[in-house]
């Protein structure tokens, strides 16, 4: 047996020997292969930092950080972000046909004097108006103001027996209105629905360019109309915070960016580190030419002594990466090798001790014998 164990013990240093070798080869490939540049502290702020293998770096590289940021550039609409509309004028192109769901003012002269008429009235579903307990419903749908008009005169006339009734009816409201106000998803495609209006692409526009391209589709139903466009949700500009989870499982969340976020805000927002991961804590940002830059966030020295060197500010697309505890990894290494072998040798020893307690009783277990 303790021959056995010797063996044992020495496959095992052979493993964790393989195993560093391995972790310094990665480690050393990474500092000398690729193109991720890891700027120092002192290139972090203003300081031209030394280019790495394939990065082209220019002669000064500025990193706006917490006491130091920067304006994102003009916000470009892209799927899935949600966009506030408010229909400021919606002029309907004459001759305008009343629908369901709209709001008339209608005011009457030369009518009864203990029931005058004047107010808004909105258009049932049906398609009618209700001028109230005296003067009755009358249909409108359909009709324009002029002959909507005309249609309440006739049913004054008709029904309530007034002789020469004057009716004035003015649009207040559109229920088309209702269809051009509010949240607006924008799809995958790229468009907004606007209702019967239909739909209007802007993606990749700035909110200015959606606001000029609604207007102008607007503008073969309406006379003149004006919206304002707003950004209700933003959801297409995230970036990332990325939580290892020492041989677990990485945990991934996705937050929004809205402009001045930083590196302190990130961690504040998932809860600060976990059980599981180490002050080793970075920034990796994409860039255009492929290459990706590393930026290293001292834990200690921003959050005990009040350190904004590293302290970042966040672009759309960053990957906060908070690294694993090396000795949590370590330990569920050895449980996932272990575990395998001890379960099997659980089982083992379970048979041996069975058949132990068999031979102890060559007859069997007798009833009672207990």
């Amino acid at each position: 047996m303790a021959s056995v164990v010797q063996n044992l013990s020495r496959g095992g240093r052979r493993r964790w020997a393989v195993a560093w070798v391995c972790l310094a080869w990665a480690g050393v490939s990474t500092l000398l292969g690729g193109c991720a540049v890891l700027p120092s502290a002192s290139t972090m702020i203003g300081d031209p930092p030394q280019p790495g293998p394939t990065t082209q770096v220019g002669e000064e590289a500025f990193l706006p950080h917490e006491l130091n940021k920067v304006s994102l550039p003009e916000y470009v609409i892209e799927p899935p972000d949600i966009l506030l509309i408010d229909a400021v004028k919606v002029v309907p192109k004459a001759p305008y046909r009343v629908e369901a769901l709209d709001v008339l003012f209608i005011q009457g002269t030369g009518l009864l004097p203990e029931s005058p008429l004047a107010g808004q009235f909105p258009v049932e579903p049906g398609g009618r108006v209700n001028l109230g307990p005296v003067y009755g419903t009358v249909r409108v749908i359909d009709l324009t103001l002029d002959e909507a008009q005309q249609a309440i005169a006739a049913h004054l006339q008709r029904t309530v027996g007034i002789r020469a009734p004057e009716i004035s009816v003015q649009l207040v409201t559109s229920s088309n209105q209702q269809m051009i106000n509010g949240e607006h998803l924008v799809t995958p495609d790229g468009s907004i629905n606007l209702g019967t209006y239909g739909s209007v692409y802007v993606a990749g526009m700035t909110l200015k360019q959606a606001r000029l391209a609604i207007e102008a589709h607007l503008a073969e139903f309406l006379d003149s109309p004006s919206v304002s466009v707003d950004v209700f949700s933003y959801n297409s500009k995230v970036y990332y915070v990325i939580t290892e989870g020492a041989g677990n499982g990485d945990q991934i969340v996705k937050l929004p960016i809205t402009g001045g976020e930083t590196v302190l805000d990130a961690l504040a927002l998932v809860g600060g580190t976990s059980a599981t991961t180490s002050m080793n804590i970075w920034v990796a940002r994409p860039t255009p030419n492929g290459c990706d830059q590393i930026l290293p966030f001292d834990y200690r020295a921003t959050t005990r002594g009040g350190s904004v060197a590293t302290n970042y500010q966040l672009l759309p697309g960053d990957r906060i990466v908070l690294s694993e505890d090396p000795w949590r990894a370590a330990d569920t290494w050895i449980d996932k090798t272990i575990n395998p072998f001890e379960r099997a040798l659980g089982f083992a020893l379970l048979g041996s001790q069975t058949v132990q307690n068999i031979n102890r009783f060559p007859k069997g277990l007798r009833q009672g014998s207990f």
